[in-house]
């Protein structure tokens, strides 16, 4: 039966609007239920123009009575009736009247977007592969089904399958999209293989720019994780600095420090690190600790101290045993050792470190406080496990030689000198302790006791003597 145009023109405006309905619902990622609408229904249609009779062009066809039952499966749809709606989907599969190929797959099309909707992903997966089994499928219709099937397998995270549905959805496109090629570096970037992944990503990001579009920031996102897997950083800091041309985000610029440090351009990495914390752009709470120590690498000792004091202060840095020895060696470097103290104390409260207990005992050498130094080297050594208990020893005796414990000394210099990393050290040491324990001697040393008369003899004696020398 002919239909007249306008009765035509009627119901692919409603297809129209079934399709935006289904394309809009939810903001669904999935472009489902495209074929519903890859269509212009129509079916042999006559009109007159001028007078002579034009024939239209004749296209994919479905009869009325499917179309009207689709119509009614998608209000069953969008009222969320989703079993109603696969139940009327059965009728019409199990019906009597002899469909079309076309009739058939718009039908599976349809419950496959039911299954997406109901998230039953591998309902809409068995639902798409029989819309793809239907012969002579528009391309249109075959092409939306391949790429919303691979994008089904990503969500049930069958990357093998989906990259092979990628792979046939290639091949019956002469000229793939940016996002085919997305799409498939995609799925070997899922499964690991990042060398395989970079070349289809990368030649997705140039087609795109070339097409005169700005990379998506995700694509980009991407490229970088690759570059840092395979660990390209050269490759890495074009990408990054594209991002924060085009997308700028103070996580970016942070992590443009990091490629930096990777590169060994740690100075730069500084400027970038402490211009963010200046601004606020980063916290202290996670970044104070990596900002002191490039303070302490590029010499500024004082600025280190300065940053770790001030957030442990504010409680955005917590003061355990690595941080306050940051501190501590943050001030000794900045040569201020009476503020290096505190920080040691309570770091050596914590626990019984050995190494700690000597750097503590060196800030109160170079303070003088020689019975602190004693103190503290004295829990250095009983801890155990010093990497240099030749060191620890010398360091021990100087703070007894200090308060005049020489044979205390000596005994520490002796221990130390069997080291031969000390021994040379050691030995000057203990030449100079049998020095000083000669010269006590010798001044503790008492005159014998003599009577009055003996004495005015022997300086009666003496004068004598020196009356004769001057005649």
């Amino acid at each position: 039966m002919v239909k007249p145009l306008r009765f035509l023109a009627y119901r692919t405006n409603l297809l129209m609007k079934l399709l935006n309905n289904c394309l809009i619902r939810n903001n669904r990622l999935v472009p489902v239920l495209s074929a519903v609408l890859s269509v212009m229904l129509a079916t042999t249609a006559t009109a007159q123009d001028d007078g002579k009779e034009r024939k239209t062009k004749e296209t994919v066809a479905m009869s009325q009575q499917v179309y009207e039952a689709l119509v009614e499966v998608q209000e069953l749809v969008e009222a969320e009736s989703y079993p109603a709606a696969l139940s009327k989907i059965k009728d019409l599969q199990s019906g009597k009247k002899k469909m079309s190929p076309y009739e058939t797959a718009q039908i599976w099309n349809l419950q496959a977007y039911t299954h997406y909707l109901m998230e039953d992903y591998n309902g809409a997966i068995n639902a798409y592969k029989n819309v793809l089994q239907q012969p002579e499928l528009p391309e249109a219709l075959q092409q939306s089904t391949l790429k919303t099937l691979a994008q089904l397998y990503f969500t049930i995270e069958d990357y093998d399958m989906a990259l092979k549905t990628i792979d046939r959805l290639m091949a019956v496109i002469a000229e793939p999209a940016p996002d085919i090629f997305m799409l498939k570096g995609q799925a070997y970037f899922q499964m690991g293989d990042y060398d395989k992944a970079l070349g289809p990503i990368k030649l997705a990001i140039d087609m795109y720019r070339e097409q005169g579009n700005t990379p998506k920031e995700n694509w980009l996102l991407l490229l970088r994780v690759i570059y840092w897997e395979k660990k390209d950083f050269p490759n890495m800091l074009i990408v990054i600095q594209e991002l924060i041309q085009e997308y700028p985000k103070d996580t970016y610029v942070l992590t443009l420090a990091g490629v930096y440090s990777e590169l060994g351009d740690t100075k730069k990495q500084l400027a970038l690190t402490e211009a963010l914390y200046e601004k606020g752009y980063i916290s202290g709470k996670q970044h104070a600790v990596n900002l002191a120590n490039l303070y302490l690498l590029h010499g500024e000792p004082y600025k280190a101290a300065t940053i770790l004091e001030k957030e442990m202060a504010n409680g955005n840095v917590v003061e355990d045993t690595r941080n306050l020895r940051l501190l501590s060696q943050a001030w000794y470097s900045a040569r201020d050792d009476k503020k290096s103290i505190p920080p040691l104390v309570k770091a050596a409260a914590m626990g019984e470190d050995a190494e700690l207990y000597m750097r503590l005992t060196q800030s109160y050498l170079n303070l003088e406080m020689w019975n602190e130094a004693e103190a503290s080297a004295k829990s250095g050594l009983a801890a155990g496990g010093l990497k240099r208990k030749d060191t620890a020893n010398i360091m021990y005796g100087m703070a007894l030689f200090n308060q005049k414990k020489l044979e205390q000394a000596r005994r520490a210099f002796q221990a130390a000198g069997q080291d031969n990393r000390s021994k040379r050290a050691a030995d000057q040491w203990i030449k100079y302790v049998d020095s000083e324990i000669l010269r006590r001697d010798t001044l503790e040393q008492k005159l014998p006791d003599m009577a009055p008369r003996d004495v005015d003899e022997i300086l009666r004696a003496n004068a004598e003597a020196a009356e004769e020398g001057a005649g």
